[in-house]
């Protein structure tokens, strides 16, 4: 039988709000937020698309999901449209996160000071080696995998960020999983296996630098049309 479904990236992951819509809506948030820190009070979607590095078609289609929020002829307010794009990702609840694996990866996360002014709150450092249980690190000690039914429930825990070597991390997400955490961040080189209902996202940087390695190998080819 015929799988009749959207792409991924046309289902709607919320109502009437497809998968690449969402996947935007940070860009547009983080645009704001350096325009409105700039002192400006409203702007056009030809400069927020610009700011965002999308096209303007594209943007007022994705804004159009999340209400009328622009006055033609004027544009967008900035502060306003941040309130409502943060509000639309869930960046107005304060989300708690654990991490696991704690090598140079792990420590860089947990050291970043960024997730705090955005939303979410590192609760929980986890390591699977009982030799780094107990290291501080910043304010947080880092805990064995074996409390880890216990620190996701007494933190209130959704998201997980696996930061583990390839081989643990589908070990570490069904762990994950049957604690009761129903989103994760995957950094480790592994494709994982999650049931239904389980969101993942997966951060590979070795694959963007091959992707920017491929576009560095075609701006050296005889008659490359060069930007």
């Amino acid at each position: 039988m015929n799988d009749l479904r959207p792409p991924a990236e046309d289902r709607p992951v919320a109502p009437g709000i497809p998968e690449a819509t969402v996947a935007r809506l940070p860009l547009y948030l983080r645009a704001l937020t350096a325009l409105g820190e700039t002192g400006l009070r409203t702007v056009s979607s030809e400069q927020l698309a610009t700011a965002a590095g999308v096209n303007s078609a594209k943007l007022r289609k994705d804004l159009s999901y999340l209400g009328s929020y622009g006055t033609r002829g004027v544009g967008y307010d900035v502060e306003y449209l941040r309130y409502q794009i943060a509000r639309e990702i869930g960046l107005n609840e304060d989300w708690a996160v654990v991490i696991i694996g704690i090598g140079n990866l792990g420590q860089a996360l947990s050291n970043y000071g960024g997730f705090r002014s955005r939303g979410f709150r590192i609760v929980s450092l986890v390591d699977g080696d009982p030799a780094r249980v107990g290291e501080q690190h910043g304010d947080l000690v880092i805990e064995s995998m074996s409390d880890l039914d216990r620190i996701v429930k007494e933190n209130d825990i959704s998201i997980g960020v696996i930061a583990t070597p390839g081989d643990a991390a589908q070990g570490v997400a069904d762990r994950l999983v049957s604690a009761g955490v129903t989103s994760i961040l995957n950094f480790a080189p592994a494709v994982l296996t999650v049931p239904s209902g389980i969101d993942v996202r997966k951060v590979d940087l070795s694959i963007e630098l091959q992707i920017l390695a491929y576009h560095e190998q075609r701006k050296r080819l005889p008659g490359e049309v060069r930007s």
